[in-house]
């Protein structure tokens, strides 16, 4: 097993037994729905805007292992960060997920989130993976649907 397939499975075993914002903002300025109906994923994304920024962001629900931890780095990375920030590291994270290592994505920005560059193996867990990510983006927009791994984006 390579030194990043280890990191990968140590920190998604942490992230899911003790997931990063784990919890409801009761004065959230936006939230947003997701639902992954292959697997049941299903997950809410408290936002608080302040100035396009985000001041606090948390997640609760229900997923596999993927899915919580990827939602609990998520939160991690994007707390502090303006909308455009948050909407980039999305872009280079789905980047990552749709094509790869090596693809044209900014692995820097990405940090600790380069541990899931190895899901891109398995299709059917890249959905796990991006469900937070997608969420995150619409709750930063303005869409008011419950968004879908089997939604065409």
């Amino acid at each position: 097993m390579t030194d990043l397939n280890e990191l990968y499975q140590e920190m998604i075993l942490e992230h899911n037994k003790s997931p990063r914002n784990f919890r409801a903002i009761t004065d959230a300025t936006k939230k947003a729905e997701g639902y992954n109906p292959l697997c049941g994923d299903r997950l809410m994304i408290y936002l608080k805007l302040e100035n396009s920024r985000i001041a606090d962001i948390s997640f609760q629900g229900s997923g596999c292992a993927i899915s919580k931890a990827s939602a609990s780095m998520m939160t991690t990375m994007v707390k502090g960060k303006t909308k455009a920030e948050a909407e980039a590291l999305f872009e280079d994270f789905r980047k990552m997920l749709g094509r790869g290592a090596g693809s044209d994505y900014d692995t820097k920005s990405l940090g600790k989130l380069a541990v899931f560059s190895g899901v891109c193996e398995f299709p059917a867990r890249v959905k796990c993976a991006t469900l937070a990510w997608h969420t995150l983006y619409s709750g930063l927009g303005n869409e008011a649907k419950i968004i879908s791994t089997e939604e065409g984006r």
